[in-house]
């Protein structure tokens, strides 16, 4: 995806939350492909992994030499502006075909 050099350089998502996106599109994803996706390095993508593994929102599964990550929809947004929200909710309105 091209990005248009008059675009201001901020996002509405974090690295997190592109990260969480990729992983709840395709659980099959390889870390590589994340980072080719979201732009970042992809020892910046295992160490997200794993933050937000740490605090529940994914789970990682080895299936013999590829992982196998499983989303928590049902947690709530960590924000208090938003807490009364769910990860679910995030990925569907983030994705139009979930």
């Amino acid at each position: 995806m091209a990005i248009d050099p008059n675009t201001p350089p901020w996002t509405f998502l974090s690295n997190h939350g592109h990260i969480l996106l990729c992983v709840a599109r395709d659980p099959n994803i390889r870390v590589r492909e994340i980072a080719q996706a979201v732009g970042i390095t992809e020892r910046a993508v295992q160490r997200i992994l794993g933050e937000l593994e740490e605090v529940g929102v994914i789970a990682r599964r080895r299936e013999g030499r590829r992982t196998r990550y499983e989303v928590d929809g049902d947690l709530p947004l960590r924000h208090p502006i938003e807490a009364d929200h769910s990860v679910g909710e995030l990925l569907r309105l983030a994705d139009s075909k979930r």
